[in-house]
C-alpha cells in the first residue's frame, strides 16, 4: 500500500506531534507516514522528540530567510517538494501562511485548534488566551478542532470536533492540558488518518 507522506510543521514542545508519532505506533493512522519534521524555531523540544523517534527534521525560520515571508515559504515549499509530501500537519506552528502556500497545498494542510470553531478562533486566538476567553466567557464546554487549513485563520472546512466540559475551578493552564488529553490528542491521529487515506486512495 502506497502511504500518504506526511510532514509536521511545529514551534515548541510537540505535544501533538508525540500524539501522532505514539498513534502511528500504535498502528492509528495506517494510510499514513511521518516522514519529515519542520520547525521554525531552532530550540523548538519537537526536534528532540522527532530526533527520538527516529524522523528526520529540519530548522527553517523566518530570521535565517532574511525576515522576508516570501522567501521563508519558497524555503518551506523546497523543503516539502524534495521530500514528496502529500500531507502538512500544523501541529502548534506558530506561523501564519499566506494564501499562495496554502493554496499549493489545497485541503492538504491541517490544523488543531483548541476550541470548538467558531468559538474563540481566528487571528490573536492561540495556545493559553483560547482557554483563558473560553473562561472569561463563561461557557460550560469547549474543545477542540481538527480543520483544512486556508488563507483565513482557523476558516478551513471542519474535519473533526471534541467537546470537554469545563468545571470549577479550571485555570487556563489546567484547562489546556485537559482539552489536549481529552480532545486534541484523540482527534487529530483520527483526522490525519482520514485524510491520509483519502488522499493514498486518490
Amino acid at each position: 500500500m502506497v502511504k500518504t507522506k506526511i510532514a509536521v510543521l511545529v514551534s515548541g514542545g510537540g505535544t501533538n506531534l508525540q500524539a501522532l508519532i505514539d498513534a502511528q505506533g500504535r498502528g492509528e493512522i495506517p494510510h499514513g507516514e511521518i516522514v519529515l519534521v519542520i520547525a521554525n524555531k531552532a530550540d523548538a523540544y519537537a526536534l528532540t522528540r522527532a530526533e527520538q523517534a527516529g524522523i528526520p527534521a529540519v530548522v527553517i525560520t523566518k530570521a535565517a530567510c532574511g525576515g522576508d515571508q516570501e522567501v521563508f515559504e519558497e524555503t518551506l515549499l523546497a523543503q516539502l517538494a524534495a521530500c514528496d509530501i502529500d500531507l502538512i500537519v500544523l501541529a502548534g506552528f506558530m506561523a501564519i501562511l499566506s494564501q499562495r502556500f496554502t493554496d499549493a497545498y489545497e485541503k492538504r494542510i491541517l490544523n488543531v485548534h483548541p476550541s470548538l470553531i467558531p468559538s474563540f478562533c481566528g487571528e490573536g486566538f492561540y495556545g493559553l488566551r483560547v482557554h483563558k476567553a473560553a473562561l472569561e466567557k463563561g461557557v460550560k464546554v469547549t474543545g477542540a478542532t481538527v480543520h483544512y487549513v486556508n488563507e483565513i485563520p482557523d476558516g478551513g472546512e471542519i474535519i473533526l470536533q471534541k467537546a470537554v466540559e469545563i468545571e470549577a475551578g479550571d485555570t487556563p493552564e489546567i484547562l489546556q492540558r485537559r482539552v489536549m488529553e481529552q480532545a486534541e490528542w484523540k482527534i487529530l491521529p483520527q483526522a490525519v488518518e482520514i485524510v491520509s487515506k483519502k488522499l493514498a486512495n486518490r
